[in-house]
């Protein structure tokens, strides 16, 4: 038999938890104490789920089923009958009944769930403000594109075929658009990012955050600020070049997500070829920093936006194609010489279809290595070239100079570790 003193020891206390945030975020914002729910009122709800669940199982059966209907109608009594002309909203009375089920899940012996509920549910609470702040940097069109995309994966992704078709069963629409997904993810996470730091954030968290939306946007906009204030060169060499390390961790992220074994032979050439950046920067703040203040954000489109997905899905199918080709011909040495060329355009494109061909066995994991890795080269290059050509002299000697040894110390790693 199960010990119900226990379970309302620990639902009370993890109510309690919840209540203190609720009772605190209340007070930041009202020195008014008769708002609904607080550290009592929770405390209450998680017993009762608790006893509800008890009683339930061992005398009456339909008690929980009472207790849940009877917390919903006074929490809406409570709402509905609240003094004052403040808006009603929903989140404490969500709050309340997922500590209902808290205190239940506790007797029930799920203590994990609960715990990692009441800890949701805290932080949700705890960061009203700092969440509402985040929304109004968003513009109708980021809603629209992220709804969009949002419709497209959630209604057409269950829809599409998921099998192999085409010329060497190279195609594979459910599996192109999962990589789809994917990737907008991890750049969505960095637009956000840079959305909610604005223009105050510091050079060096521009380029880390701006390496993790688009390494390109972020080469581009730091080299025309170059030409534009020629004594901003070496900040913005930093920002340029924190956001090529940033890229060689996003292709390392990609590559564990979907090979482990890939990721964990990709580590080592990926680090050497990082430590000229890492070198760099810190170089740089050990004395040769100046103060930049404000950082204007560099202009990176929604990656959740359709037009951003179909681009990248179309580069990744024909990534795809190219790499399966050269397998069923073949010809697998030019699995190199094609990452070489897709790295100048895009480098997720090429971590994905590698990576997956690493995991599914149809490119030996050394050979995939060495193409990422290649690939990376390549992108580096191209980015070298987009600030060599675009930004001020002082930032292109610099720029040569860095990017040319991540480079170097890219095809160093391949030889060390193919």
């Amino acid at each position: 038999m199960r010990e119900p003193t226990e379970s309302l020891v620990l639902s009370a206390c993890l109510g309690a938890l919840i209540g203190l945030i609720r009772q605190w975020e209340v007070q930041q914002e009202s020195a008014q104490d008769h708002e609904f729910a607080g550290l009592r009122t929770f405390t209450l709800v998680a017993m009762l789920g608790c006893a509800s669940a008890f009683i339930a199982e061992k005398h009456a059966p339909g008690t929980f089923a009472v207790a849940l209907a009877a917390v919903g109608l006074a929490i809406g009594a409570a709402q509905w009958l609240r003094p004052g002309d403040r808006p009603t909203g929903s989140t404490t009375p969500a709050a309340a009944i997922a500590t209902f089920f808290l205190g239940a899940l506790v007797y029930w012996q799920e203590r994990q769930a609960a715990a990692l509920l009441a800890a949701f549910t805290m932080l949700l609470l705890g960061l009203k403000q700092p969440i509402h702040q985040w929304t109004r940097h968003f513009t109708v069109q980021d809603i629209r594109s992220t709804l969009q995309f949002v419709a497209i994966t959630g209604v057409i992704l269950p829809l599409v075929p998921n099998h192999n078709f085409g010329p060497f069963d190279a195609f594979n629409p459910w599996s192109t658009w999962l990589m789809v997904v994917l990737i907008s993810g991890i750049g969505f996470l960095g637009y956000i990012l840079m959305r909610l730091l604005g223009p105050k954030a510091g050079i060096t968290l521009t380029g880390l955050v701006g390496g993790l939306a688009s390494s390109t946007a972020t080469t581009l906009a730091f080299s025309r600020r170059s030409r534009a204030e020629p004594d901003s060169s070496d900040n913005c060499t930093l920002a340029i070049v924190l956001a090529c390390n940033v890229m060689l961790a996003r292709v390392l992220v990609v590559g564990a997500v979907i090979s482990t074994p890939l990721a964990l032979s990709l580590a080592p050439p990926l680090a050497i070829m990082a430590i000229p950046g890492f070198g760099f920067a810190a170089w740089m703040w050990l004395g040769h920093r100046q103060s930049s203040g404000p950082v204007d954000t560099p202009a990176v489109a929604n990656p959740l936006g359709f037009t951003t997905s179909v681009k990248f899905a179309l580069l990744y199918a024909g990534v795809k194609f190219l790499l399966r080709a050269a397998r069923e011909l073949g010809v697998t040495q030019g699995v190199v010489g094609i990452s070489a060329i897709g790295g100048l355009t895009d480098v997720d494109a090429i971590a994905v279809s590698l990576s997956e061909s690493a995991r599914d066995h149809t490119v030996a994991l050394p050979l995939a290595v060495t193409a990422i890795v290649t690939g990376c080269i390549s992108n580096t290059l191209v980015k070298a070239g987009i600030a060599a050509s675009l930004g001020s002299p002082a930032l292109r000697r610099r720029i040569l100079a860095a990017l040319g040894a991540t480079a170097a110390a890219g095809g160093l790693g391949i030889l060390l570790f193919r």
